[in-house]
């Protein structure tokens, strides 16, 4: 798994952004993807999830209802994060990342069980 987030970028209060996050080898059907961020001066915190069988989609607290993660295991994009409402407590750098661990409908791993990472993209809320 070779992973690569992209899609960030500046908002205002209140609008939208789509993350995306490709894997170039195409093997991120076998994986629990998940995506993560990081705000500056905070540890990373989890965000969203989603299982295998795309049928498991836990958040957050802070962004349910607001953001929707989805994956189609049939094409080069892993997954991705449509971010809706945006806050500026949203600023961060987000991460998606794979975890080979749990079954078809698991999707809340632990952390450190996720094996890849890509890169992060910057998302910028404006007040």
């Amino acid at each position: 798994v070779q992973l690569q987030a992209s899609g960030g970028g500046l908002v205002q209060a209140g609008g939208s952004l789509r993350l995306s996050c490709a894997d170039s080898k195409r093997t991120f059907g076998d994986y629990v993807m998940g995506w993560f961020r990081q705000a500056p001066g905070k540890e990373r915190e989890f965000v969203a999830a989603i299982s295998r069988s795309g049928r498991r989609t836990p958040y957050a607290a802070s962004v349910k209802g607001r953001f929707t993660i989805s994956r189609d295991n049939a094409r080069n994009t892993a997954v991705s994060l449509q971010m809706n409402s945006l806050k500026v407590e949203d600023t961060a750098v987000y991460y998606c990342a794979a975890a080979s661990v749990g079954g078809w409908d698991v999707a809340i791993v632990p952390e450190t069980a996720y094996d890849y990472w890509g890169q992060g993209t910057l998302v910028t809320v404006s007040s």
